[in-house]
């Protein structure tokens, strides 16, 4: 059983789901690019059941407000979005669980207020996003993503009805780790019915997001303000192995080397089969190791 919360900010409100006793030890649960809080429905029941989990919709997906008119998505917003949740909640320190793009928030948010989390939980991500070494690259990529809302703002398309079945194949092809399933967890937040049929609630503007790189060497340095308390679960075909990310094996190699050399006893590092979407295709997979790290009173120690 959930309930379903909703926090106000200027522009509308975040929505959120929760699961547990509130008086529970606090877990704040970060969804993917694009996606929503039911990535976790499979694996928060799981999960301890002394914990309270409160799985968010950052701005512009699931059931939260869109930001306004004009308004680009960086990614510190999502950041901020963290900040305004945990303020509203009253939670001076917490665990934080981030799967992808969410983990990449979660260890934004963990460097920038590391006395406010007691441990971080990352599915398949390593917490940021590697700087291209290219200047001209980073310099394209910051004029694409202004140059992608202004087209946006200029089409003024009307969002897209598509009958149920269209809607999960259309998100089904768009992320080839989901299962049919899964896609469908996700859709139950993620469209809303109409007339028409159903339409994506997401913000597309949030396909436009500018995003925060950093280099290898802040990433380990990072990852030292914080280290003796996270988690880490790749999955052995999901995108952080080197033959999925063709064009980031110097990203994935660069940082496992760091990894090996400065960061090995004090970060948990975990390899388990499955796929992007593990969590929510097969979360008895990772259940037992969260499980763990979530009730050890000492996160040194070894899974």
């Amino acid at each position: 059983m959930f309930s379903e919360l909703k926090f106000p900010v200027p522009w509308g409100h975040v929505a959120a789901k929760a699961w547990g006793p509130s008086e529970g030890h606090p877990v704040l649960c970060l969804h993917g690019w694009l996606d929503n809080a039911n990535t976790f429905d499979k694996l928060i029941p799981l999960l301890p059941r002394g914990c309270y989990y409160v799985a968010m919709d950052f701005s512009g997906h699931g059931l939260s407000s869109h930001r306004p008119a004009g308004c680009p998505y960086h990614f510190l917003d999502y950041v901020t979005d963290v900040r305004r949740v945990a303020a509203a909640l009253q939670w001076r320190r917490f665990t934080l669980m981030g799967h992808s793009m969410g983990g990449a928030v979660a260890g934004m948010f963990c460097f920038l207020y590391p006395e406010m989390v007691d441990k971080l939980i990352l599915l398949e991500s390593l917490g940021f996003l590697l700087a291209p070494e290219d200047t001209e690259a980073w310099l394209k990529s910051k004029r694409r993503v202004i140059d992608r809302l202004l087209s946006l703002e200029a089409k003024q398309q009307t969002p897209k009805a598509r009958s149920p079945e269209a809607a999960l194949q259309r998100l089904l092809e768009a992320n080839s780790h989901l299962t049919a399933e899964g896609g469908a967890i996700l859709l139950q937040r993620g469209a809303t019915e109409t007339p028409a049929g159903l339409v994506y609630n997401r913000d597309m503007r949030a396909r436009t997001q500018s995003r925060e790189f950093f280099t290898v060497e802040q990433c380990v340095k990072l990852l030292q303000k914080i280290q003796d308390r996270v988690l880490i679960i790749v999955s052995q075909d999901g995108l952080l192995v080197p033959h999925n990310l063709p064009s980031r094996n110097h990203f994935v190699k660069a940082l496992q080397e760091a990894f090996e050399s400065t960061l090995k006893e004090h970060i948990q590092l975990a390899e388990v089969p499955g796929s992007h979407f593990v969590h929510l295709n097969e979360p008895e997979v990772v259940s037992g190791i969260i499980s763990n790290f979530l009730t050890a009173q000492n996160t040194r120690a070894r899974l």
